[in-house]
C-alpha cells in the first residue's frame, strides 16, 4: 500500500526533524466507512491498531477482521453503549465525562477487566465536538482517577481543521503538565493527537498516536480521519 509506505515515511522524517530517535510513534488505521477487506489489507500492511468511531459498524464488521491489531474506540461514546464494546476494544479513547467514566468502570468490573481510557479534550471548545473543556479537565482527571477498573494512560484531541501551531501547543502543554503531576492511577503515557491534514505538525507538539483515515484509504464522505 503506498498510502501507508509514504504516512509512514512521513512520520520518520518528523520523528528525525522534531523528536528523539528512541521514542515511538504509532499510525492508527481510521475505520469509519471502510470496507473490512481493506482494513486487513492494511493490517497486512504493518498496522496494529485500528480505530472505530461508530459502535454499530465496529460490531457488524469486526468478525471480518484479522485479529492480530488492536482495537480502540475514539469516537463519542453514549453510556448505553458501553456494553456492546467493554470486551471488545483494548482501549477507550474517547472519555470526556465522568459519567461516561463511571459507567465503563460498572462494566470492567462486572465483566472481570480494567479498562486503559483516554481523557477527550476539546482543545477548540467547538460546539460541534465532543471532549471535556480544558479548563475542567482536572476534576475530570482526579474523579476518573477514583475508578479502580478503569486506567487513565493519557490525553486524546482534534485541534480544529488549520488551527495552526498553537492549539498543538496548548495540547501538548496541558499532557506535560499532568505527567509531572504524578496522579496515581494516571499515567500520562499517549497523546493522541493528528488527523490526514496535521499529523506531522501534531508530531512535533508531542503527539506518540496518530489517526489517520482519509491518508491511508482515501477520500470519504466525512470529515474527520
Amino acid at each position: 500500500m503506498e498510502n501507508y509506505k509514504r504516512i509512514c515515511e512521513n512520520v520518520e522524517n518528523a520523528r528525525a526533524k522534531y523528536r528523539s530517535s528512541d521514542e515511538n510513534i504509532d499510525i492508527m488505521a481510521v475505520t469509519k466507512t471502510v470496507a473490512p477487506e481493506k482494513i486487513n489489507f492494511a493490517i497486512e500492511q504493518g498496522i496494529t491498531l485500528l480505530g472505530e468511531n461508530r459502535v454499530q459498524e465496529y460490531l457488524s464488521k469486526k468478525d471480518s477482521y484479522i485479529k492480530t491489531a488492536q482495537v480502540h474506540m475514539i469516537g463519542r461514546l453514549q453510556t448505553n453503549k458501553v456494553k456492546y464494546i467493554i470486551n471488545e476494544v483494548a482501549m477507550i479513547q474517547s472519555v470526556d465525562s465522568i459519567k461516561l467514566a463511571k459507567e465503563i468502570n460498572r462494566l470492567a468490573e462486572k465483566n472481570n477487566r480494567t479498562m486503559n481510557v483516554l481523557l477527550e479534550i476539546n482543545i477548540g471548545d467547538e460546539a460541534s465536538k465532543s471532549g471535556v473543556a480544558a479548563d475542567e479537565l482536572d476534576e475530570l482527571i482526579y474523579e476518573t482517577a477514583q475508578l479502580e477498573n478503569v486506567r487513565i494512560k493519557g490525553l486524546m484531541a482534534i485541534p480544529p481543521a488549520g488551527c495552526g501551531e498553537d492549539m498543538f501547543d496548548r495540547m501538548h502543554s496541558i499532557f506535560l503538565r499532568v505527567k509531572e503531576r504524578s496522579v496515581p492511577n494516571v499515567s500520562m503515557d499517549i497523546l493522541s493527537m493528528g488527523m490526514s491534514g496535521d499529523y506531522e505538525l501534531a508530531i512535533k507538539h508531542g503527539s506518540n498516536l496518530i489517526r489517520i483515515g482519509t491518508a491511508l484509504f482515501g477520500a470519504r464522505n466525512y470529515l474527520e480521519g
